[in-house]
């Protein structure tokens, strides 16, 4: 590196300050987002007509209000929307300090200094006592004249915005966790209650079939398969129980809860019921830019790769250096008190590369293809967020058919189930055949239930796809690459308690 430095002793200060606003307004402009929306198609494959948005709140849509409660909380204390806080408040100090080099730096200096050496006068004469007092003004100031300063602010500035869009992420997560477990642990309860409701009828079954094989209306073959009947549902309930506690130990933890403790929200649940799925529309293939933060997140990121790149290519380039002194003094010899005077200095340096042996080269190389690849994920984010929605849609529609055809079989089961019990009590058929018909209901019955489960499940995906379940930025138009947000932040007191 060769440096050179040129002083002007005739230059005031405010000349020079001059000079470096003049040089620093040379900076290249901010780095604008990419329009993907060209590349985009006009509808979803699997539904063309779907036009409008899906709500924000989408989870209020099923009615329940434990699930209501549940997800609003998650989405208040969940540990990783909480992580992801405190990520933007990183980001944004890191942002705070990258912009603060576009300004100059400004100190005050002072000092104060006696020295006595004790020899007779005539010595101090060639070393004489001094007093001094000094108080000064001193500014430095890195001219940003090839834009490098303003670009790794700008980078700054748009990692602070990766990282509250990050937040919403987090949200948008939790929230879609959340429903899918309530859902689930749900379906397990309405299982479990079924299957011991059909335990129960089993158990009188079998009390039944002993009574007619006392009678000798039965025969012990009879009687053990009633009771096997007895068993095999019996051993269906552990699991169930099982996979219903585990969950809502899961769903403590979304929500910030101690899992050993129940939690409010599900003791104050009504009985067994699946939340029913509300209506959601898809929207266009384009709206998932503004609805969708993780696609948010991955263009910030872009854009924050595309600023280092600036910043790597002006590095190749002179830095120019500005620095100012402004003070006065108080200077006493022996006994001879000088009248206090004021001095100042300004100097203006610049350094370049002269050879490095390829190493800003490389850097530039090196953050080439770091950006290029940001450009790349962005893309495959956005081929992936059409995957999403264009599957979760085809799930939805088949659920949709799977459940219809599963209700109407649960009909024609519970319909011949008549039948065999009235055929049975009038002796045309044994018991074999009515549990037979009584294991077909059973069996359709939980086909039926485990379909609305997943039709529920599969509203969630769509919903979740789609960009549901933040505070949605659309119809407010494309937001400035590095304009400021102001996403409220608990404070450190807050951040504290449960």
């Amino acid at each position: 590196m060769s440096t050179s430095t040129l002083r002007y002793r005739r230059w005031p200060p405010a000349f020079a300050l001059c000079l470096a606003a003049l040089l620093s307004a040379c900076a290249a402009p901010a780095p604008e987002p990419p329009d993907v929306s060209a590349t985009v198609d006009a509808g979803f494959r699997h539904a063309p007509d779907l036009v409008a948005s899906v709500d924000t709140t989408w989870w209020r849509g099923f009615g329940d209000e434990a699930l209501i409660a549940l997800v609003e909380r998650a989405q208040a204390v969940n540990h990783d929307v909480r992580i992801a806080q405190q990520r933007v408040r990183q980001a944004r100090a890191g942002q705070t300090a990258a912009a603060s080099r576009l300004g100059p730096t400004v100190s005050l200096t002072g000092s104060a200094s006696d020295e006595r050496s004790g020899l007779p006068d005539r010595v101090k004469q060639g070393k004489p006592d001094t007093r001094a007092y000094r108080g000064a003004l001193e500014l430095g100031w890195e001219l940003d004249l090839f834009g490098a300063v303003r670009a790794g602010a700008d980078a700054a500035e748009l990692d602070a915005l990766s990282a509250d869009d990050a937040v919403d992420v987090a949200r948008w997560m939790v929230s879609s966790e959340v429903a899918r477990q309530y859902i689930v642990w749900q379906g397990a309860r309405l299982r479990l209650a079924k299957l011991e409701a059909l335990l129960k009828a089993q158990v009188d079954t079998e009390r039944l079939t002993r009574s007619r094989e006392a009678a000798g209306l039965a025969s012990r073959f009879d009687v053990a398969r009633a009771a096997g009947e007895v068993q095999s549902l019996a051993a269906q309930l552990p699991p169930l129980r099982t996979f219903a506690a585990v969950t809502e130990t899961h769903l403590a933890v979304l929500v910030g809860a101690n899992p050993n403790q129940p939690l409010r929200e599900l003791e104050e649940s009504a009985p067994p019921a699946l939340p029913k799925p509300p209506s959601l529309s898809a929207g266009q293939p384009v709206d998932l830019l503004m609805r969708r933060p993780d696609l948010r997140v991955a263009q910030q990121q872009l854009l924050a790769e595309a600023a280092r790149l600036r910043v790597a290519h002006a590095d190749r380039w002179p830095k120019f250096f500005l620095a100012a002194v402004l003070g006065r003094q108080d200077l006493r010899l022996n006994a001879l008190d000088l009248t206090p005077v004021g001095y100042s200095s300004a100097a203006l340096a610049f350094t370049m590369p002269l050879f490095d042996a390829g190493r800003l080269r490389a850097a530039v190389e090196r953050q080439s293809a770091q950006e290029r690849m940001a450009t790349l994920q962005f893309e495959k984010a956005v081929l992936g967020a059409i995957k999403d929605v264009d599957d979760s849609l085809v799930a939805l529609s088949q659920d949709r058919d799977r459940l219809t055809a599963l209700a109407a079989s649960v009909e024609q089961r519970r319909t011949g189930l008549r039948h065999a019990e009235s055929l049975h009590r009038e002796g045309q058929i044994d018991l074999l055949q009515l549990l037979d018909a009584q294991r077909a209901v059973l069996a359709s019955e939980l086909s039926a239930l485990d379909g609305q489960t997943q039709l529920a499940l599969s509203t969630v995906q769509l919903a979740t796809a789609v960009g549901g379940g933040w505070p949605s930025t659309q119809g407010a138009g494309p937001a400035s690459p590095v304009a400021s947000r102001t996403t409220p932040l608990p404070s450190p007191e807050s951040e504290s308690q449960p």
